[in-house]
């Protein structure tokens, strides 16, 4: 069951003087502006009101869309005031908003501790100040480094957002990015694959070819080892890829790039692959004195039946994404037959593999 609840505020393309090539905030959040205080309340009324119930353990209201840190301070607080009247109710727990590194100092940090803001999420993108500049980011690397920095030493949680397959990235740029945000030290982090949304420079530059994105498995690919880099740090990797919507869909007011609903299946589903298969090549170890060369032994006996267990969150990333592991498997180590099954007796993102 589901035990922590966001009520997402989007604040579309409000603080942000700065056009970003691949940013086209009202297509992302199909609003044209901000939502009156009043609205603001309804929806966070309505937004609790249907959660009831559910044994929810943690609410958040979190302000994402625009540079949160970047509108009139008259505007920060008019949300910030609401979003506080609920916290000291009791009715949510954390209040979270993302904005630009650049706009963080001292005298903006002292006004969102006053007004009880728990996470800080910086738009990074990436680390490499090549990509930075083509992407017409406005700021450079140090940006990034000294506003972290002054946001943990404020005492709040931090939050990094990261992107691959920006103009002049690279796999390799990517990874570096990662390795750098780890270094950081932040608590949250998400990946997003470049979109090439309609209306926006990085149209004009994939239209004049300029610019190519990356095919799926190259995203894929890069995502993974990002993430695994993230997670050994400690690091909680909160969300891969964009959300679903109607907003965000090839052939509707997205042009190309990597979008696919279920992107975080993807990367999720290689990564466990990857565990089990380490896992089978080392019980196949065990199993016969020619490990490399499994196959001809088993065509000489009757198959074996090998089954993978993981914890119950983990079964369709083991399975894959349309059965894409399963079949991997069945291919690769014919004529094995291979099971997925659940274990509660193991730890969320711990996985077994045995032979039957």
């Amino acid at each position: 069951m589901k035990k922590h609840a966001i009520i997402p505020v989007f604040l579309p393309h409000e603080g942000c003087p700065n056009d970003c090539v691949f940013c086209n905030q009202k297509v992302i959040t199909a609003r044209p502006g901000l939502p009156e205080p009043a609205a603001f309340r309804t929806m966070v009324d309505t937004y609790l009101e249907t959660i009831s119930g559910r044994g929810i353990e943690t609410v958040e209201i979190a302000f994402f869309g625009g540079s949160f840190t970047g509108m009139p301070d008259a505007v920060q607080n008019t949300y910030l005031e609401i979003a506080g009247i609920y916290k000291s109710r009791g009715s949510i727990g954390k209040i979270r908003l993302s904005t630009r590194p650049d706009y963080i100092d001292d005298r903006i940090l002292e006004n969102l501790r006053s007004h009880s803001v728990d996470i800080i999420e910086l738009g990074v993108q990436s680390l490499d100040d090549t990509v930075l500049r083509l992407s017409n980011r406005g700021h450079d690397c140090a940006a990034v480094y000294e506003s972290a920095a002054l946001i943990k030493s404020y005492g709040f949680e931090l939050g990094i957002q990261l992107m691959i397959g920006l103009p002049g990235d690279s796999r390799e740029k990517c990874v570096a990015s990662a390795e750098k945000a780890a270094a950081i030290g932040p608590s949250i982090a998400r990946i997003y694959p470049t979109v090439i949304l309609r209306g926006t420079e990085l149209e004009q530059m994939y239209i004049n070819g300029d610019y190519r994105p990356l095919d799926q498995d190259e995203a894929i690919v890069t995502a993974k080892a990002m993430c695994l880099i993230l997670r050994k740090a400690g690091v909680n990797v909160i969300r891969i890829g964009l959300k679903s919507s109607d907003f965000i869909a090839e052939g509707r007011e997205a042009l190309g790039g990597t979008y696919h609903p279920a992107f975080r299946q993807l990367v999720e589903s290689e990564i466990v692959k990857d565990i089990l298969e380490a896992q089978l090549n080392g019980l196949l170890a065990e199993l016969t004195s020619n490990p490399g060369e499994f196959s001809s032994v088993f065509h000489e006996s009757p198959p074996r039946r090998i089954c993978f267990m993981g914890d119950s969150d983990s079964l369709s990333d083991m399975i894959g994404h349309k059965k894409s592991n399963r079949l991997y498997f069945e291919q690769k180590y014919s004529p094995m037959e291979f099971t997925f099954k659940t274990d509660t007796s193991l730890e969320k993102g711990s996985f077994r593999t045995m032979a039957l």
